[in-house]
């Protein structure tokens, strides 16, 4: 479980500073945003497989939602990056679709492992905040002028990808602590006697 807590720290992190680089750089140009995402999207994607594979390995049955949402977030990253020329509201509607399809599968896993890590609804909110921030994208892509919109949706872009990694490495700490609090646990138990 460790690893699993390793990549999902690291995914946390990725995502804290993709979303710093696009709050305090609004002058981004689309291109850039586009190739920005589709490396987050990769990273975090590879991320996600790496921490599902490590929990099949270990014959875990939480493997799937981890796997899934990697899956996604390699082809999505993919998708960004070998098809560059990808109009505005096309990178719109791929960002809003893998935030929920990320998001759906960050609460099916807290829903997992709510029996085994305490503050597993971390990444419940994290899985929540991915799906209402997808759905508000999806709703409203070409509404306003696009040089406005495009602002505003740098910025939510940015709040939305700090508050999930945020989320995402207070669940990897949580996972990481209840793994320390068993290995504790069972050296204690295997003490000898005296």
């Amino acid at each position: 479980m460790s690893r699993s807590a390793v990549y999902l720290g690291v995914a946390g992190v990725a995502s804290i500073v993709f979303g710093g680089v696009t709050l305090f750089w609004p002058g981004i140009t689309l291109v850039a945003l586009t190739f920005l995402f589709g490396a987050f999207a990769f990273f975090y994607g590879a991320f996600a497989l790496g921490s599902g594979l490590n929990l099949l390995a270990h014959r875990s049955t939480d493997w799937v939602p981890y796997v899934l949402g990697g899956l996604a977030g390699v082809v999505l990253g993919a998708v960004t990056f070998f098809a560059p020329g990808l109009t505005d509201l096309t990178l719109l509607y791929i960002i809003a679709a893998w935030a929920i399809i990320i998001g759906v599968f960050e609460i099916i896993a807290s829903v997992d492992l709510r029996d085994v890590v305490k503050g597993a609804g971390w990444l419940a909110a994290s899985g929540g905040l991915s799906i209402v921030f997808g759905a508000i994208v999806a709703a409203r892509p070409g509404s306003g002028a696009l040089a406005i919109l495009w602002l505003a949706i740098l910025w939510l872009i940015g709040i939305y990808a700090i508050l999930a990694g945020a989320t995402r490495l207070y669940a990897a700490y949580r996972m990481y602590r209840v793994e320390s609090n068993v290995k504790r646990a069972v050296a204690t138990t295997m003490q000898p006697q005296s």
